[in-house]
């Protein structure tokens, strides 16, 4: 840190000479600092844009996907009954009458103050695997823990019942099987040796399938059981659920959903438009005016950027160009004098209604192409942008290198100037002394010359 005094000899105010020196030498380290700013600012709306047009390639991915746009409804006749359909459904219907709702076994014991035994076994009916229950003591809820904590299948409660002749509090407990069912049956098994001890075991709810006819009161009626309420196989790709016994006949139909496969349609054509957007905004040359009211004409971002108009071309050929000779217009997908693409709902219904494999094979092609392109464009590794993006952190880097280099400069060239000042300064002062040396020996002479 200088300690000087501006101008003791000269009466120059040196500090702020070389302010103003300065900041002349501070010029191009400004414009390389303006640089780095408009650099970032470029490199931030690649980063949206890069971001955005990956958005596109995943959505468009998924209408390229294996049966993406052989698209289901199905709706039953009742609310006892729901049905879905998977990828794999086709059109039909099917008349069903539920008979049974599957359910676990539930079995509740005698009235008891403790469990009679630390030990017992519950067995599965189906399978015949019996699981040893030990709790390690008689009382009830350490009974209810061991039972929930095995791999019995069952699970148990305490419940209150009452008294006994001693005012003692009594309890039930309760044994429920953990799945639905035939197979979920269950049996419990105490010490042989002393069956008096054993509590009393009823069963309150049986364990059985789930059971719906095909084609019922008829000579083709057949019966199709399920451990759940739910029957995958009734039709391709169709899963039914009952919720209701009843004894009339729901109608399962399943057709084709135009609508679903519109909606894709639509969501691609937002999606490119939404691309399309962006980068006309941020490539609009904008009218203002500066505090003087003089016009200013400011150019956004991407106006200039040739990578960002090549990556917009192709993705709005890979949307717009024909397929196999035949525009896209044809099924309502199609370009606008703007440069952005336009979706027609009522052309592409009219279109799925006439000849839907051939509105979904163009579907499924724009997309293919939206996807291929935008991937190119947006890949993390080697995308157009990515590594447009990647350059520009590069220059980035390299301007901050630079604007460094520039400090150490200007530091030194502040040093100098400092220096310079001072140095004459100095002079001046050695200059003042000899004048007034001079000037005394002057008027020495002066006075010894009688003058």
């Amino acid at each position: 840190m200088s300690m000087a005094v501006d101008g003791l000899i000269s009466g120059l105010d040196t500090t702020s000479l070389i302010n103003s020196l300065m900041t002349l030498e501070a010029g191009p380290q400004n414009q390389l600092k303006a640089k780095v700013t408009s650099t970032n600012t470029l490199m931030t709306a690649l980063q949206g844009l890069n971001s955005q047009i990956a958005s596109l390639a995943t959505l468009a991915g998924k209408a390229t996907a294996t049966n993406a746009l052989d698209l289901y409804s199905a709706k039953s006749s009742s609310t006892g009954v729901s049905v879905t359909a998977g990828a794999t459904a086709t059109s039909g219907s099917i008349d069903i009458v539920v008979d049974k709702l599957a359910q676990g076994q539930a079995s509740v014991s005698s009235a008891v103050t403790a469990w009679p035994t630390s030990s017992f076994s519950i067995t599965n009916a189906a399978s015949g695997v019996a699981t040893t229950i030990s709790s390690g003591t008689t009382n009830l809820d350490d009974i209810v823990t061991a039972v929930n904590a095995s791999a019995a299948g069952v699970t148990a409660v305490k419940v209150a019942a009452g008294k006994d002749a001693s005012n003692n509090p009594l309890y039930r407990l309760q044994f429920t099987s953990t799945s639905t069912g035939a197979s979920s049956a269950f049996s419990l098994s105490f010490d042989p040796s002393d069956p008096a001890t054993d509590p009393a075991m009823t069963q309150v709810k049986g364990a059985q399938d789930a059971e719906v006819r095909l084609w019922a009161n008829t000579g083709a009626a057949q019966k199709i059981t399920s451990s759940t309420n739910t029957f995958s196989d009734l039709l391709p790709g169709v899963s039914v659920t009952a919720s209701a016994v009843a004894a009339d006949p729901v109608t399962v139909s399943v057709s084709r959903n135009d609508g679903a496969v519109g909606t894709i349609a639509s969501d691609l054509v937002g999606a490119l438009n939404g691309v399309f957007a962006l980068i006309s905004t941020k490539s609009a040359v904008v009218n203002s005016t500066d505090s003087t009211g003089k016009a200013i004409l400011s150019a956004g971002v991407f106006s200039s950027d040739s990578t960002v108009r090549d990556v917009k071309q192709q993705i709005l050929n890979a949307a717009s160009q024909p397929i196999d000779g035949r525009s896209p217009s044809e099924i309502g997908i199609s370009i606008t004098k703007s440069g952005t693409m336009e979706f027609d709902s009522a052309k592409f219904a009219t279109a799925m209604a006439a000849d839907p494999n051939y509105v979904k094979g163009v579907l499924a092609t724009i997309a293919a192409r939206v996807e291929a392109v935008a991937e190119n464009a947006s890949d993390k590794y080697d995308g157009m942008i990515t590594s447009r993006i990647t350059g520009q952190e590069s220059l980035v880097k390299s301007l901050g290198t630079q604007i460094d280099g520039w400090d150490i400069r200007m530091a030194s060239r502040r040093s100098t100037l400092e220096r310079t000042y001072s140095a004459m300064e100095v002079q001046l002062s050695n200059m003042n002394a000899q004048s007034a040396w001079l000037t005394a020996q002057v008027d020495g002479l002066n006075a010894s010359n009688g003058k």
